[in-house]
This record gives structure tokens, sequence and C-alpha cells, in this order.
């Protein structure tokens, strides 16, 4: 059985495994760090399944060498002792006066019970974890979330329940679609999911117990006190990936994973990376945009998943917010601009850069027209009627800019239209939007979970091109995805597509591409992984498709053939900002 320990060490009240009673008699497990003495105080809880127990540098070898090295500071002020996957290091908010509370999601870690990510009951745990927070005697009755990913992404889902003792949501790098963003993109399934739920999920569910790590100050296993057997295990947990992979279209099973963004009411932070092209940045935006609270902000920067919520600048960033909100303390969040830009240049340089609005009031939206005859990309009209065919299985066709005469920023939302037709009754779509230095060779970007990412990608199965119209906009097509319209072989169909938001100032002598294909993108064809890396890094990270039966070859192994004419301008809308 669980029994909570208390004690003090590094300067911090510690209780560990502190119970949680749900309303169906499921005792979730949390561990508690605040100030040493009395008061109350504001909380910063998280509620994951990724076992609050788990060393960082132990569970993500590779991640943490890339953190100290990309952030050295990191290493300062903190033994790191208390460092856990994704989440705020105790040692560097418990003396600011805060408690932090972490919470291992129900099924995971410390914490009993059925194990499904984002579900309904999932979000009604979390919701109930917020009043406790928010009702202890150590509490000062306003509790903010923050987290990476998953701790960001499920902020989505309990802010629009409006639990009464929630103040605050920093939303960083987490998705916020189920299905667009998680599970398919543009109708295709992601080997995402299964692959992240087998791998850093089910290592630490509940029950694995002695066959699972040990927490190194407790010396507690950190995947419960029970060791069960793998056919417990496999009782006790929802199939992520296997429900994904049957689900081709939107259900239920989605819906109730998608938040009422509307419902949103308190304020929040939204923090996205550019390149987290396959999870992060789109759920960033759409969540700023559709978030029902009257008080939001969106930052964006670049660089790996982890480095800025760490950095100086991104935990400087949280704190502030934080400050104003929990602690009503004049932080300067008052004068806080509502967006703020990193805006992006080759060589990862970054440029600061307030803004009022997203998308960019002053935003030129260009359409570079796809020119059949020379490969180009440019604002002329074609006038040919001709058609390119290119192998699903090979590079694609790629269209370029001229060399530019002058530096050009583009800054926002990105959309193509197509006019393409297949040789069996369906075709995926992959669009790599690039950019190239005078040499030829391409620009790529350390990106959230890849160090090799170009300037922006789509996707799009030509069988869900369906579109809603009352929530598409020119520059962000919305595709309903509730049902499949097979192709005719060798007959065209329209195709528009989301590009995911980007930014980039691309420099005079360098040239813009928009690369068709019909699989993933892939840099070099090399493999980038660092030690202990998971997965391969070829321009995409984990954020792959290519699940045969999602896939069959027999379907999209063949060829595709874009089609051009007099109604038929297959183009390339960008947001150009133009200088101040």
């Amino acid at each position: 059985m669980n029994q909570m320990k208390s004690e003090i060490r590094d300067g911090m009240k510690i209780d560990w495994d502190a119970p949680i009673a749900t309303d169906d008699g499921i005792v979730l497990r949390a561990d508690v760090f605040r100030p040493v003495g009395g008061g109350k105080y504001p909380v910063i809880l998280t509620y994951g399944p990724y076992a609050k127990g788990l060393d960082f540098r132990e569970g993500y070898k590779s991640q943490w060498a890339r953190l100290i090295k990309a952030v050295p500071d990191t290493l300062e002020g903190s033994t790191n002792n208390y460092q856990n996957w994704e989440l705020v290091d105790p040692e560097k908010w418990v003396p600011d006066g805060y408690a932090i509370v972490r919470v291992d999601s129900r099924g995971a870690g410390r914490s009993p019970g059925m194990l499904d990510s984002w579900s309904p009951r999932e979000t009604k745990d979390f919701y109930e974890c917020i009043e406790w927070a928010g009702t202890q005697p150590w509490s000062n009755g306003k509790v903010g979330i923050n987290g990476i990913s998953y701790y960001a992404m499920n902020q989505w889902q309990v802010g629009a329940l409006r639990p009464p003792h929630l103040a605050a949501l920093c939303i960083w790098e987490g998705s916020s679609d189920y299905y667009r963003e998680l599970s398919h993109h543009g109708g295709i399934l992601c080997d995402f999911l299964g692959d992240w739920y087998n791998r850093q999920v089910l290592s630490v569910q509940y029950g694995v117990g002695e066959r699972g790590a040990r927490n190194p100050i407790t010396g507690e296993t950190i995947a419960g006190p029970a060791t069960l057997t793998a056919e417990e295990l496999r009782k006790n947990r929802a199939d992520v990936g296997g429900e994904a992979s049957r689900r081709r279209l939107i259900d239920d099973y989605y819906r109730a994973r998608m938040p009422d963004f509307s419902k949103i009411n308190v304020p929040l932070l939204s923090a996205g990376n550019w390149g987290g092209q396959g999870l992060h940045p789109r759920g960033n935006f759409e969540g700023y945009l559709r978030a029902g609270s009257a008080q939001k902000w969106l930052e964006v920067h670049g660089d790996t998943h982890f480095t800025h919520f760490y950095s100086q600048y991104g935990s400087g960033l949280q704190k502030k917010f934080f400050g104003h909100f929990l602690k009503g303390e004049n932080t300067g969040w008052d004068k806080q601009p509502r967006v703020s830009l990193n805006i992006r240049r080759p060589g990862e340089k970054f440029e600061l850069r307030a803004e009022n609005e997203w998308p960019l009031a002053r935003t030129q939206w260009t359409k570079y027209y796809l020119q059949p005859a020379d490969r180009g990309l440019s604002t002329e009209l074609p006038n040919t009627e001709t058609t390119i065919a290119y192998e699903t299985t090979g590079d694609g066709v790629t269209f370029l800019t001229a060399p530019l005469t002058r530096d050009l920023e583009i800054t926002g939302p990105v959309a193509a239209k197509l006019w393409l037709s297949s040789d069996t009754t369906d075709a995926d779509v992959f669009l790599v939007l690039r950019v190239f230095d005078p040499a030829g060779k391409e620009v790529v970007f350390v990106g959230s979970n890849d160090p090799r990412t170009p300037v922006g990608l789509g996707w799009l199965r030509a069988s869900h091109r369906k579109l809603d119209l009352k929530q598409s906009l020119t520059y962000r097509p919305w595709h309903t995805h509730d049902e499949e319209w097979p192709l005719t072989p060798g007959v065209a169909v329209d195709l528009d597509i989301e590009i995911w938001p980007t930014s980039i100032v691309v420099p005079a002598g360098y040239r813009v591409g928009l690369t068709v294909r019909g699989k993933d993108y892939e840099y070099d064809g090399t493999d980038a992984r660092v030690a202990h890396a998971p997965y391969p890094m070829k321009g995409v990270g984990p954020f792959t498709h290519t699940d045969p039966k999602d896939r069959p070859p027999e379907i999209f192994g063949g060829r595709n053939t874009l089609h051009f004419g007099k109604e038929k301008a297959p183009s390339l809308l960008l947001p150009i900002i133009p200088p101040k």
C-alpha cells in the first residue's frame, strides 16, 4: 500500500505520495514540494503519465544531455535531484513562494486505475486534483498549471471544465486537436501516438513495480508499489495506438478528447515552437485563437522541445506570468505584448518582436504559383496546360523561386492549392516548405524533436479533401475528416492543404521552395540521432507516416500527377510581412 511520507530536504517541505481521492474511489498520488514553515502559497500543478518519481537525468538521458548543453545554467542553483521530464524544477520555484504539486495520472506511476490517456475520465480527475490543491491548508486558493507537451495538452481540456480554483494556464508546446495534430495529419495516421504510448507510458504504467525504475531519493518503485502480471497490466490500460489505427475518421471517441475552447475563461499563456512540426505548434496557435479567455497571450520560440522551458528566457516568462496572476505581484506582466514572436533567421538566429495579434494584421497574403515549365515558384500565373507526374516512393517534385533580390519575411499560417490525380483511388500528399542558400544547400533548423527540420510541413489524404466551409479560412483550410471521398484513377481533384504556421526571414540570394511528395520528408537520408535517442532523426523526428495498414502500397505506392491549366493554377499562399 502507498503511504504518504513527509520530510524536509534541500530547503523544502516534501510530501511523497500525498493521496487525492476521486469521486469513484480511486486514490491518485501526488508529490508536493513547498516552503518550510507555515503560510499559504499559490500552487503550480501538473497531472500526467510520465511517473513523478522518474529522474529526468536517467529516464531521458538524451534529452538531458541536449538540455544542459543548450542551457548550462540549468545546473546552477539546484541539485537537479528533483528534475522531472517536462516539469518545473521545485528547487527553483519553491524559494519564490510556490507549492509544486505533481500528480501521477490514473493508471500511471504511483496512481492505480485504468490508464486511458486524454480521456474524459482523466480530465475529470485533473479537475478534482485542482480542487484538492486549491483547498489545502498550505494553498492560497489559486492554482496554476505549467508544463510541456502532455502537461500542456491536457490544460486545454481541463480549462474548459472551469475548476473554481484554477487561476492561470501556461500551455507550453501543447497540441489541442487529438485527431488533426496527434493521431492523424491531414487524415494520414501518424506513427507517433502508438510508439510514444509503448515507449514512454507503458514503461511506467502502475503495476510495472519491481520491473521498473526507482526514485533515487525515496528508493520507492516509480511505477507503483505493486508488481502486476503482463496480463493484468494489459487489462488496466486502453489501446491508444490501436484505437487511432482503427478509427480513420473523426467520431465520438475523438470528439470526447477535443475541448470546447470557448469555455476556457482563465488567463492563459500559449507558448509554441516554430520547429515543432508534427505535434506542437498548430495547437498553440489554434488554442490561443479559440480560447474564450479575455486575458490571453501568445509566445513563439525555436530550439528543442525543452530548451526554453528551462532557459532563463522561458522560466523568466513563466514566473512573470504566474507572479502576476497567482501572487498579485507587480511583475510587469501588465505591459506584456499580447503576441511575442521570436522571428527566425538562418543559423538559429532569432529576434524577439512584440505584436498585437495573430495572424499579423499587416500580412500581405501572396500567392506564388507553381510553374510547370521550369519548376519555378513565382507570382506570375502560368499559361500552360500540362501535367507533372511523380513517383510517391521518390523525392517528389520541387518548385523554387528565383534567388531573392531582398530579404523576405514569411511569418504566419501557410496554405497550398493543388489539382492532383492518382493512378489509384487515393493519394497521400506531403508538402514541404523549404529554404535553400545561394549554393543550393537546404537550410534546416533545430526543431522540437529533430535537429534538422524544414521551414514548414503540411499533409492531406486526398479522400479527406472535404472542407468545413464555416471553419475554413483562406490561409487555413479546415477539413471535416468525417467521410471519405475516393478518387477516380486519372481524374484530378482540387486539394486545399494546410501548412502549419511558421516564421523565417529568407535572406537576399536565397530561394524559397515547395516540395510535393508522396511520403515523409527526409533531410538527406542520414540519421542525426544523438546518444540514447529513442527514434531516428531524419528531419521529422518521430512524426512519420509509414503504417502499411493505413498506407497500403497498392493504393499509396504508385504515381501521382499534378495538373495545370486555365482552371487549374496550383499555388502556395505565403504570409509576407513587410518591413516596419
